[in-house]
């Protein structure tokens, strides 16, 4: 994947986490990016609940993450 996200960014989870409680479509923001040359980037994300209380924060490959389309809902 090419995609150049951007810190403090929304993204859409691309795959389901059970073990953090998190599906497929869930929102989180990018909180802190992991790039060694030549392997994938990591991105540590954050997401947090509608009063913005942090639920967890999960390190993920940037494959495991989508930009937010007009079709996504909060």
């Amino acid at each position: 994947m090419n995609a150049i996200y951007e810190l403090y960014s929304n993204v859409i989870l691309s795959q389901d986490i059970p073990e953090e409680g998190l599906s497929v479509g869930d929102v989180g923001t990018l909180v802190e990016k992991h790039q060694i040359e030549g392997l994938e980037t990591w991105y540590s994300v954050g997401f947090f609940d509608m009063l913005g209380k942090t639920i967890t924060v999960v390190t993920m490959a940037e494959n495991s993450l989508r930009f937010p389309t007009h079709e996504d809902r909060p």
